[in-house]
């Protein structure tokens, strides 16, 4: 199955946060569902911005909404979504510029260790229990 490296908490917020949008800089003809991998590594930084930019656009009320930085799960297999479209524009709040993944349907899934890559990457079956 098709899988796509997502910084947390980002990758969280697709599968439990209402995150309907994957931010890009390029589009893909893939549709159907992938495999939400989480990149194996999220810094301070990071998760603050990503909380910032929720709290500022109403997505959520409060920070400790989402898991705090040592306990997001990182470099592994977290869930699936299904990509409906690839779009230039979106009226979704979490929509930021550029292109964008339509997503639809979050299935989180039992953590599964695997190597992230650039792009979309293939994850055998094998390594994720539906």
């Amino acid at each position: 199955m098709k899988a796509l490296s997502i910084r947390q908490p980002w990758a969280w917020l697709i599968l439990h946060g209402g995150k309907d949008i994957e931010n890009r800089t390029w589009h893909t003809k893939h549709r159907g569902r992938f495999l939400v991998h989480a990149s194996s590594s999220c810094t301070r930084k990071q998760w603050s911005e990503a909380v910032s930019f929720a709290l500022k656009a109403g997505l959520i009320n409060h920070p400790a909404e989402v898991p705090p930085i040592n306990e997001l799960l990182l470099g592994g297999i977290v869930g699936s979504v299904e990509l409906v479209d690839s779009v230039d524009s979106s009226d979704s709040p979490w929509y930021m510029g550029e292109k964008a993944f339509l997503l639809r349907d979050p299935k989180p899934l039992a953590f599964a260790p695997v190597k992230g890559r650039l792009n979309f990457f293939d994850v055998p079956d094998k390594l994720v229990t539906p």
